[in-house]
């Protein structure tokens, strides 16, 4: 999907209706988002989703009309009537149509998206890994996430989150790409959004140690070997003064 400015409907409006999580006052444990949703006038477009401590539970497909789970394990203790969601993204769609006309059909403001990129475990080559892109202040909620191995699209082992909700209303995505780093293999994040004048690119690769010079090699070898022989000769004098020492002992008799 390419974005581009030239596709939106004369302005981009966004409604969104979020559950309270409390006052500002209260400091909580754990924080839960029920039926947090949005819904905007490009495509058009929504989503419906359940957070819980910023992570996703699940979401609508409003398309297929059916509750999709972040993790299969999930379904297992609890379900969700989709039609729930879906009545609650249609209310959204009414509420848009007439804050639209209210204020006289005027853009949202594109926010710059920050991106960053980190992996989930220490690298080891030859060994399965998982690349995190984090892509944050996310507004309107129409983005593009894109995984490059040596500049070419990969489509295997990649996986990303719904937008996730944040207090101040803009939005957060999460990709990931499961893969096997190697020394011959770089990769990027490439992020498209309307707050960027061009797609962003954030840059990944395994950081190997230089190899050795002969020439320092070389010196660590004679530095070893000279530790070596210093030991060996420290060694020799100890026994000696030991056995000198013992003998000494053996020859001395009462008076």
């Amino acid at each position: 999907m390419i974005l581009n400015r030239a596709l939106m409907l004369g302005a981009l409006a966004l409604t969104a209706v979020m559950s309270p999580c409390g006052g500002e006052h209260i400091v909580a444990d754990h924080v839960a988002s029920y039926g947090a949703l949005f819904y905007q006038s490009y495509g058009p477009s929504g989503q419906y989703i359940f957070e819980f401590d910023g992570d996703e539970e699940f979401y609508v497909d409003l398309e297929k009309k059916e509750t999709v789970w972040r993790l299969p394990i999930f379904s297992e203790f609890g379900s969700f009537d989709p039609q729930g969601g879906l009545t609650d993204v249609a209310t959204g769609k009414y509420n848009l149509d007439s804050l639209m006309k209210d204020s006289n059909y005027t853009a949202a403001t594109n926010e710059v998206p920050e991106v960053t990129v980190f992996l989930k475990s220490p690298v080891t080559l030859g060994q399965p890994n998982t690349l995190v892109c984090l892509v944050d202040n996310v507004f309107p909620p129409v983005l593009n996430v894109t995984w490059l191995r040596n500049g070419h699209p990969v489509t295997e082992g990649v996986s990303e989150t719904s937008f996730l909700t944040k207090e101040d209303h803009s939005f957060l995505k999460i990709g990931y790409l499961t893969f096997l780093p190697s020394a011959d293999d770089v990769y990027d994040c490439q992020v498209e959004h309307w707050g960027l004048d061009a797609p962003l690119l954030k840059h990944w690769e395994p950081e190997i140690p230089p190899p050795m010079s002969e020439l320092t090699e070389t010196v660590v070898c004679a530095l070893g070997l000279a530790v070596g022989l210093v030991g060996i000769v420290v060694g020799t004098i100890l026994i000696i003064k030991g056995l000198r020492s013992g003998g000494s002992s053996t020859r001395q008799g009462p008076l």
